[in-house]
């Protein structure tokens, strides 16, 4: 049965408390339309609901809504699971059915989620100066760099580009040390194998689930890849949402302005992370 993803917008905000009786109303209804209503992601103080749920249909899980309770979904877009489950995460979820945040602290997670790009820098003029074998082992040490760094600091490798990798984490703060962490590494290899230098870009970027995109993450999934593609060698650029989550972390930014991206109708202001302060390493 198809799975989908709904956001409903509550101007002013939403209690937690009222979102938790809409869905056991959910609960009671959805068997009459075949749907299941097994979770939801809850923003109080932005007034965002997700929900995710499996169907037959998207209408079906409108129904749901609106006989339920009346609020039906601004948005619902149909989502695979598996995807679903790499962004999100393994979704812990407490008696109400509320998505909690990892850890087990019970707080409920708003299910904002910070999107990763790692690209290697000339990867083709690489493989052409070194050979495809060469190349090959330069790409399988940037896996591993990356690799160990996802999962000492909670990221999800959600796929592989063929030069890079893209993540998703719970936690901004966790991603700009993970990007941290693997520029460092990554520079400690070139030390240490200067007949095989590698070089990377990391592009960082936090959002919501569902956007104006139909598409899980559309819109930070291309602004982190297009952040990736704007970095400098060794550089890491991230999104102002990305920094303004970090607040109070004492992780070192540097704004750097508004620049220009493929695909964004206005310049998109950025900063770059000073990875190789002792505050990035912290």
């Amino acid at each position: 049965m198809p799975t989908y993803m709904d956001i409903h917008e509550i101007p002013g905000g939403v209690k937690a408390e009222d979102v938790a009786k809409a869905h056991a109303h959910d609960v009671e209804v959805q068997g009459k339309y075949g749907v299941n209503y097994h979770k939801y992601w809850v923003d109080e103080k932005a007034g965002k609901i997700f929900c995710l749920c499996h169907a037959p249909n998207a209408e079906a899980a409108a129904q749901v809504h609106r006989e339920a309770h009346g609020l039906v979904a601004e948005k619902i877009i149909q989502v695979e699971p598996e995807v679903a489950d790499l962004f999100m995460g393994g979704s812990e979820v407490n008696p109400a059915g509320a998505v909690v945040a990892p850890g087990g602290s019970q707080e409920r997670d708003p299910g904002v989620r910070t999107i990763l790009f790692t690209d290697i820098v000339d990867s083709t003029p690489m493989t052409h100066q070194m050979g495809d074998e060469a190349a090959m082992e330069l790409v399988e040490v940037h896996d591993r760099i990356v690799r160990e760094a996802l999962a000492s600091l909670g990221g999800r490798e959600v796929k592989h580009t063929g030069d890079g990798i893209m993540a998703s984490f719970f936690s901004a703060a966790a991603a700009v040390k993970c990007a941290a962490r693997i520029q460092r590494d990554v520079a400690s290899h070139r030390q240490e194998k200067k007949d095989r230098p590698i070089q990377l870009r990391i592009g960082v970027a936090a959002g919501e689930p569902v956007e104006r995109h139909n598409d899980l993450f559309g819109c930070t999934v291309q602004l982190a890849a297009r952040l990736c593609s704007q970095a400098k060698p060794e550089q890491i650029l991230v999104s102002s949402a990305v920094a303004e989550l970090c607040v109070g972390k004492t992780l070192p930014f540097q704004e750097v302005g508004e620049v220009s991206l493929k695909g964004f109708d206005t310049p998109v202001r950025a900063h770059v992370v000073t990875w190789a302060s002792e505050a990035a390493s912290a």
